[in-house]
């Protein structure tokens, strides 16, 4: 795929890092998602709770507990729901927080549900107040209270809800009130993948892409998918293109490599934006502490895309350190530079916090 019109080309590689999806990624993931238990790569113990409790659900003839998915970007949350709901023979209602924003909007879809139908609430930690306050009473006893009139001539009318389940995913867990939370029958951490499993995932999508991959080539990309299938299948249809545009249309670890060198992917998946943080932080501060608003302003970005964007993978690959006074860039980040680390005191050495 082409880099589209509407994207400058440091927008497009930056894009193909981001663990957050696109309408791109959403529009390509239909045909490689995979569509059973069974198929899914990784997540070994998640998977196996979720056999058990659909199981369960299943021999009793009941809709299996709500269901949280927490982790972050990428991993696979909306993949398990629409497995979820495959595995219940059922279908599958879609919705964010962010769009819920008054208690009617969600009794609409709730009261549309079928019987033992699956809503599946993505970044439901985003979802309002009130509407929030409307889930309780639709989780447990599957009814909600809409209220009709204002004032002291308002009435609550019941509705019955038919037996849903609810999936709520959330890539920020700590946001969720306790109330919430606690009205989920079963709770799942998504953790980060290996390279072996994002080896496995590279070769089965590519089988799905009808393209041509060794298994150096696999290892290559999934080295520089940041523990992140999203980003893996992303840079694989990337490097599909410049295969069968610049080589025989086989995937082979010289081909990928050149391929995300010239996305601007390094060899730890670090894109233009990681690199400049890290050089603002070698380069102009001498390796900290730095403010994290002086660092967005270094680099030209909003501190908000510094520290959710780039600092998350930052900090897991051992390249930066988030101090009380600061951040910190590590030894390993001086080295991926090709620059020498100063001492330990030139290291942690006086900065704004």
């Amino acid at each position: 795929m082409e880099r589209p019109d509407d994207y400058s080309a440091e927008e497009w590689t930056a894009a193909l890092t981001a663990a957050e999806a696109t309408e791109l990624d959403r529009l390509a993931e239909e045909g490689i998602r995979p569509g059973k238990l069974d198929d899914v790569i990784g997540q070994t113990r998640v998977r196996e709770q979720i056999s058990l409790l659909l199981e369960g659900a299943r021999r009793r003839g009941a809709s299996p507990d709500h269901l949280l998915l927490s982790g972050p970007p990428g991993l696979g949350k909306t993949t398990l729901a629409m497995i979820v709901a495959a595995e219940l023979g059922v279908g599958m209602r879609q919705t964010s927080g962010p769009a819920i924003e008054r208690s009617g909007d969600l009794a609409a879809i709730l009261t549309s549900l079928g019987p033992n139908e699956v809503l599946f609430i993505d970044e439901i930690h985003r979802i309002a107040r009130p509407a929030e306050e409307l889930l309780y009473t639709a989780m447990e006893d599957f009814r909600v209270d809409v209220i009709v009139g204002k004032g002291p001539g308002a009435t609550a009318i019941p509705l019955e809800l038919e037996p849903f389940t609810l999936v709520g995913a959330t890539t920020r867990a700590g946001l969720l009130t306790g109330p919430l939370r606690d009205r989920f029958g079963f709770l799942g951490q998504l953790e980060f993948y290996s390279d072996a499993e994002l080896e496995a995932i590279c070769t089965r999508s590519a089988g799905i892409l009808d393209v041509a991959i060794d298994p150096a080539g696999a290892a290559e990309i999934a080295g520089r998918s940041r523990g992140t299938p999203r980003i893996a299948n992303r840079l694989l249809r990337r490097v599909r293109d410049f295969a069968q545009v610049r080589a025989d249309g086989v995937i082979t670890a010289k081909v990928a490599s050149d391929a995300l060198a010239l996305y601007d992917v390094d060899e730890l998946g670090l894109d233009r934006l990681d690199r400049a943080v890290l050089r603002a932080l070698c380069g102009t501060f001498n390796g900290g502490p730095v403010g994290l608003t002086t660092i967005a302003v270094a680099v030209g970005e909003q501190p908000d895309t510094v520290e959710e964007v780039c600092e998350p993978f930052l900090v897991r690959a051992g390249l930066l350190a988030r101090t009380p006074r600061g951040r910190v860039a590590t030894a390993a980040a001086w080295h991926h530079l090709g620059l020498n680390p100063p001492n330990a005191e030139g290291l942690f050495g006086s900065g704004d916090a």
